[in-house]
């Protein structure tokens, strides 16, 4: 159970994708990687590097004797999940309550944020002595909650649905009084340490403050807020920062791919930003090692040629109260083993070849894998994968853990395959 503790340690360092880009950082800082920065120079040889931009980061690994046209095995995932977060003037409120105005982001199912006693984090740009800088801002206190209505006042909510009107209804509560112009801009620069006028802009999200839990007979679910993707996040920080010879997978030899794991942000709201899996932040990452290996664009398109990505994201369990909402033919089990997910209409990048490449991986790791696809009536979502196979040229496949409650303020998935990720991403990325 080890892995899945430390999982929750992972997700509770990181309520938003700055934290979590800041966990990872400190992780890999411990792992021997040493951050560049993207305006300078990079170093020619072979050694463990990252680069961070806001909610996103790309890690790498050179192996000794890595030619420019070495391939890629890549790891993507998203720090970003759906929430609520605060809009640039917040200050609101209404019958003798203050509240918080809040943007919903992403497909959040909004009706688990009801009731939950909500801290606050993020980031805020601040001007100290003329300059700009970024300051993160994590609460972990009881600050906000949305209440929901009475029964009494809703006698109908049990038998036909909660109906929720987002700008109307999700405003939280965070005080009794007037209406206080200036009193989140207050509450951040008390935060990040500075005077109120100070603060020049935030991106601020609430999250829910329940602790993440092993729980179940023999505590082997995991509950908690962000396991999609902050579990793929984990995995693949934990796999990368591993010695290279660690786990189960063979010794890969001195053919070792360059091994990347990349982090983006807005996977949520479709990835389309300067963080996002649908912007140039890869791309150019991995021009730029190219080159500092010596590289032609020659070299770069050949060692795009030689690489596979996997797009790592959580996958839909079969559900115990629902299960005509699944395909019959692909029961998806919590604890059954990492899950390949396909689509024929493109909506996962999974393709035979990648398949292959990922039950290969499973196979060397040792650990069970699932096989997951949609009814025909039931439309699935989408990951990073398409848009990273696309943007590429890449072969590219989906894979995530297996989980209920997806979207919601707070998820579950099982223990054991928790470890088994990691094991199996570990795989992957060196061999």
């Amino acid at each position: 159970m080890s892995d899945a503790k430390d999982l929750l340690t992972y997700i509770g360092a990181a309520p938003s994708p700055f934290h979590a880009v800041a966990e990872s950082r400190r992780r890999l800082a411990d792992a021997g990687f040493t951050t560049l920065d993207l305006t300078e120079p990079w170093p020619a040889g072979p050694g463990r590097y990252l680069v961070a931009r806001g909610g996103a980061l790309v890690a790498w690994e050179v192996p000794d004797g890595a030619g420019p046209e070495r391939g890629f095995r890549i790891v993507g995932a998203h720090t970003d999940s759906p929430n609520l977060r605060i809009k640039p003037h917040p200050d609101t409120g209404t019958a003798g309550w203050q509240q918080l105005g809040v943007e919903v982001y992403g497909g959040a199912l909004w009706n688990s944020w009801l009731d939950r006693d909500l801290g606050l984090s993020g980031r805020a740009v601040v001007r100290v002595g003329g300059e700009l800088e970024e300051r993160l801002f994590h609460c972990d206190c009881p600050l906000l909650r949305i209440p929901q209505l009475a029964i009494h006042l809703d006698r109908d909510v049990n038998g036909q649905g909660l109906k929720l009107n987002p700008q109307q209804h999700l405003t939280p509560v965070w005080g009794v009084g007037p209406v206080e112009v200036g009193a989140f801009a207050a509450h951040v620069a008390e935060e990040v340490g500075v005077a109120p006028d100070a603060v020049v802009a935030w991106d601020a999200m609430v999250h829910d403050l329940t602790p993440g839990a092993l729980i179940g007979r023999r505590h082997e679910l995991v509950s908690t807020a962000r396991l999609d993707n902050l579990l793929s996040c984990w995995a693949g920080v934990t796999a990368l920062a591993a010695d290279r010879d660690a786990g189960p997978a063979a010794d890969p030899g001195p053919d070792a791919p360059v091994a990347v794991v990349c982090l983006f942000d807005h996977e949520e709201v479709g990835s389309t930003s300067s963080t996002g899996a649908d912007g140039a932040l890869l791309a150019q990452v991995l021009e730029r090692t190219v080159n500092a290996r010596g590289g032609t664009r020659d070299d770069l398109l050949r060692a795009l040629a030689a690489s596979v990505c996997a797009s790592t994201d959580g996958a839909h369990a079969t559900h115990p109260n629902y299960p005509e909402r699944h395909e019959p033919g692909h029961h998806i089990a919590i604890d059954g083993g990492p899950v390949i997910k396909v689509n024929a209409n493109q909506r996962y990048a999974t393709d035979a070849g990648g398949q292959a490449v990922l039950i290969d991986a499973a196979d060397r790791a040792g650990v069970p894998h699932q096989v997951f696809v949609s009814r025909n009536d039931q439309p699935c979502g989408s990951t990073i994968g398409p848009l990273t196979a696309a943007r590429l040229g890449i072969a590219t496949a989906d894979v995530g853990v297996a989980q209920l409650s997806m979207h919601s303020a707070r998820e579950l998935c099982g223990a054991a395959d928790a470890e088994r990720f990691v094991r199996l991403v570990g795989a992957f990325l060196r061999t």
